[in-house]
């Protein structure tokens, strides 16, 4: 549900902190070390840039190219503009820099793991606010993903605006008229 989020980020080129060591790819953090971090690369990074994707356009054009559509979004907003960029795992061949796609990024590179901490601590914050708007889903506790509980939830008050149609389990509860 709700939209996708993608961060991009320069970092200086190198620097000392102590929280750098504690940096890795936001699925493997706690919800707390993500906003301690999200915190510390702000503060360091020399530019951040965010590229949000509603679910309505992730439902028209599907979520791979949504999600290229926010990391381009992320990366036009960076100041200076970058020299290379390292994504993970895609390519953005609408963007005319260099750029290498590295498969598992967020968990062997610094600045697309800071990137993902961004992105996910913003997502996860969107959709707190989002569960105060629509009260029942439960969205401040999974953030939205597939979780057994939210799909209780999707069969018990039927889905909400912010619901992607594409989402296969709620594509198969509508072939059972949810």
């Amino acid at each position: 549900m709700g939209p996708v989020v993608a961060a991009a980020v320069i970092l200086p080129l190198s620097f000392r902190a102590r929280w750098r060591s504690r940096v890795r790819d936001s699925k493997q953090l706690r919800p707390a070390d993500r906003e301690y971090l999200y915190g510390c690369i702000k503060e360091k990074a020399i530019s951040v840039g965010v590229g949000v994707q509603s679910n309505d356009i992730i439902d028209t054009i599907g979520i791979a190219p949504a999600s290229r559509l926010a990391m381009a979004m992320a990366i036009g907003q960076l100041a200076p503009e970058p020299q290379f960029i390292l994504i993970d795992y895609f390519r953005i061949p609408e963007i005319p820099l260099p750029q290498k796609g590295v498969v598992d990024g967020d968990s062997i590179c610094l600045s697309i793991a800071c990137a993902s901490i961004i992105a996910k601590v913003t997502r996860d914050r969107m959709v707190v606010e989002m569960d105060g708007e629509y009260p029942g889903y439960g969205f401040a506790g999974h953030k939205g993903y597939g979780t057994r509980q939210h799909i209780e939830s999707l069969r018990r008050i039927g889905p909400c605006r912010l619901h992607r149609r594409s989402f296969r389990p709620l594509r198969e509860m509508a072939g059972q008229q949810i």
